[in-house]
């Protein structure tokens, strides 16, 4: 859950300058934006009646009918590319995590679209009182960090989208540690994810990155004015090629593979924050968390 901060005390990240109604207002003349906390955004009607059936239906639109109400009353939230969504089978969505609240926000707006993708999240969110079990109930798989579980995560995330099911990482695995809040250094667990399960399905697995601007300003005990948050959904990140040798890999992805479209994913995660903050991403390159310095990327990336 966002973190909460009193009433008087400025918070770390209230410093951070607001998405304006002008940049809002710019990005709208360049895309359509929707709401994104509203069934059905892009006004094409399209449920995955059995994915929607099979997850606890009755507990899901409770829980989704109060988050959007909470997204609603804390900003302002538009969206654009959502119409990307696929209507059926198995695609995974990396997603940003500037804060707690962007967690929320690409996720309401999947189910608003009408899929039901189950989605990693830390294990301490399982153990909170009534939303803990709500959330478990719509589908979060918990992530024991820092337990020695990798391969089991790992495992278990490649299960879900083997089955058809559609699954939802936030792949920095922690909010962003860059200080000027942009996407950091990913984990190579998505990655991994996204290319065996290819591997094992026959087909290139739609990854499609997801970039969440904008609540990094709000101030949560009191945030109103309602700031402006956007989401960008993007296109498929386009890996085929790293699947051309893969009679050839053994029992899992090779390193160069995994590393090679870990990189193209923050590269394009930053390029669409870029985007909807009306900024250059930083000349150094991006934030690694390992180091906590900056690392130019891969010069094939540019």
């Amino acid at each position: 859950m966002p973190t909460m901060v009193s009433k008087g005390t400025p918070s770390p990240r209230s410093a951070v300058t607001p998405l304006s109604d002008e940049q809002v207002a710019k990005l709208a003349q360049e895309h359509t934006l929707v709401d994104s906390t509203r069934y059905y955004p892009t006004g094409v009607v399209r449920p995955n009646e059995a994915e929607i059936n099979a997850q606890n239906p009755k507990a899901t639109d409770r829980l989704l009918a109060g988050t959007s109400l909470v997204l609603r009353m804390h900003s302002k939230v538009r969206a654009w590319g959502l119409d990307q969504v696929p209507q059926t089978g198995p695609f995974i969505t990396a997603a940003s995590h500037v804060t707690m609240y962007d967690v929320f926000v690409p996720m309401s707006a999947l189910f608003h679209m009408g899929r039901r993708p189950r989605y990693m999240a830390k294990a301490e969110l399982a153990t909170w009182p009534v939303l803990g079990k709500w959330f478990q109930l719509v589908g979060m798989q918990p992530v024991a960090r820092r337990s020695g579980q990798g391969h089991a995560i790992i495992d278990e995330s490649i299960r879900i989208v083997t089955s058809g099911r559609p699954l939802t990482v936030w792949p920095e695995g922690t909010v962003t540690r860059d200080p000027k809040k942009w996407v950091m250094s990913l984990k190579a667990g998505m990655a991994i994810v996204a290319l065996e399960s290819s591997r094992r399905l026959g087909y290139q697995v739609p990854l499609f990155p997801a970039v969440t601007w904008g609540a990094a300003s709000i101030n949560h005990w009191w945030p109103w004015p309602r700031k402006n948050v956007v989401l960008h959904y993007g296109s498929a990140i386009d890996y085929a090629d790293l699947l051309a040798d893969q009679d050839s890999w053994g029992d899992q992805p090779p390193a160069h593979a995994v590393e090679a479209l870990t990189m193209r994913v923050l590269k394009r995660m930053n390029a669409m924050m870029a985007e909807i903050r009306g900024e250059q991403e930083p000349a150094e390159g991006y934030w690694d968390y390992a180091t906590m310095s900056r690392k130019p990327y891969p010069p094939e990336l540019g």
